[in-house]
This record gives C-alpha cells, structure tokens and sequence, in this order.
C-alpha cells in the first residue's frame, strides 16, 4: 500500500490538522530525507499553502491544532508543535504549548526546522549568489566537486533536487548526486 492511501486511512480521508476532505495530499516533515508513514502527514491544499509560506498564515484557521496536537501520530504532534511556534505571537498558541507534550526525540525532530527560534537566531542558508536556500529547494553545482571518501567527482552544472539544509551550520546542504548522499557547501550552489 502507497504511504498517501496509508494516510488516508488513518485520517479517514481528512486532513490530519484541520479535519477538511478538500484537495488532500502528502506532507513530508522537513528534514526527512526518505519518505514514510511515521514521518509524512496528510493536510488540506489550505493547510499545506500556509505551511510552505506560499500564502500568509490565517492564525483562525490554525484553532483547529487545539485537537490535532493530540494526535496518536508523532508525525502530527510534530506539524501541529511547528505550526504553533509559528503563531506564539498570537497569544492563544502559546498556551496551547504550555499543555503540549512530545518526548526528547520528537521534540528534537520538532526543532529541526528552528520554528521555535526567534529570526535573529536562526540560521540562514545562502546560495553562492546570496539567495536563501530553503529544504526542499533545487540547486546547481557551479563548480566540480570532489566527493570526500570517495573517487566520485560531482560534475558543474549538476543539479540537486530536494535539499536538506544543515540546521546547525549556514554552509552545509544535503543532497543526492548520482543516488549518493553527500553534503554540499553552499557558497559552490546556486538556487534554481
């Protein structure tokens, strides 16, 4: 069984956030490298836009955290801990924080993104032109690459889909190059 017909049937064909049956999809936690049930949750076209920042976040919508971070599935919990970091701001998120609970690694994975920090604090990935990098993002080598600990030579011009970015240093992204994961440096990346 596919892990999107999975999510369907442990949400009963609703978004795991908001419980809306529209436009359903596949949500995969960022920094996951491989997709899996125990890291992807199924979310709204609503939901998912404000997630990604596509649209300005709609903090009455997200009342709707109230119940899914309860969620029996860590995955939610996680999304729904995210999510509310986002609003604190708002007020009411941070109470629903106070009574929230996630074990050491859950939290540790919640954290991944830096939701919870300040944007003074965060780390800012830039591309060799000054452009921030977000996961997710697609780049292009624009420069050869020897590959540390193997005789692999990561070629100019290669493109890097779907990059991880290191949370704890602004000069490191993740990335498969010929099926290998590697870690780039990101002043020898440009975004696409």
């Amino acid at each position: 069984m596919s892990i999107l017909q999975t999510l369907k049937d442990r949400s009963s064909n609703t978004c795991e956030l908001c419980k809306s049956d529209k436009e359903l999809s596949q949500y995969t936690l960022p920094p996951s490298l491989n997709e899996s049930v125990d890291n992807s949750v199924l979310v709204c076209s609503n939901c998912l836009s404000q997630i990604e920042g596509e649209v300005e976040m709609d903090a009455n919508h997200w009342r709707c955290l109230n119940d899914s971070m309860w969620s029996e599935f860590v995955a939610v919990q996680i999304l729904s801990w995210r999510m509310l970091q986002r609003l604190r701001n708002e007020g009411w998120p941070k109470d629903l924080l106070d009574m929230m609970y996630l074990d050491d690694d859950a939290l540790a994975l919640a954290r991944a993104t830096g939701e919870d920090k300040d944007e003074s604090e965060k780390v800012i990935h830039r591309d060799v032109n000054g452009v921030i990098l977000e996961n997710g993002d697609s780049v292009v080598l624009v420069k050869d690459l020897k590959v540390k600990g193997s005789s692999m030579v990561a070629k100019q011009g290669t493109a890097v889909r779907n990059i991880r970015l290191d949370r704890d240093n602004a000069e490191y992204i993740e990335g498969k190059v010929d099926g290998q994961q590697i870690v780039i440096i990101t002043k020898y990346v440009k975004k696409t």
